[in-house]
């Protein structure tokens, strides 16, 4: 199970990329054994995937990128032009953490 050390230095490494965090995923079980505050006052969402959404802008488009919580690096991305819906990115968004759920052991 990955430490609370461990994302620690992920949430730094993207703020250090210009990555903003904008979601966190916790299972039950990674949630528990957290001690640190490492998210602030962001909502924690319950989920079977322990995972943290982060998102940039560059060159009129849109980056969001889910990053699985695992000691072994892991994550997808999808960039969307300007003018894309909430309601499609949202779409596109639950269908890519579907995708992640799908690839990572159980």
């Amino acid at each position: 199970m990955i430490s609370g050390k461990e994302i620690g230095d992920i949430l730094a490494l993207y703020a250090k990329h210009g990555w903003i965090l904008r979601r966190v995923l916790l299972s039950d079980k990674l949630r528990e054994n957290l001690t640190e505050n490492l998210f602030g006052n962001m909502e924690i969402v319950s989920s079977k995937l322990d995972a943290l959404w982060f998102s940039r802008v560059s060159n009129k488009n849109e980056a969001w990128e889910i990053r699985h919580l695992s000691n072994t690096p892991f994550a997808l991305v999808e960039v969307f032009p300007e003018g894309t819906s909430d309601k499609e990115r949202e779409k596109v968004l639950s269908e890519t953490q579907t995708r992640l759920i799908n690839r990572t052991p159980k």
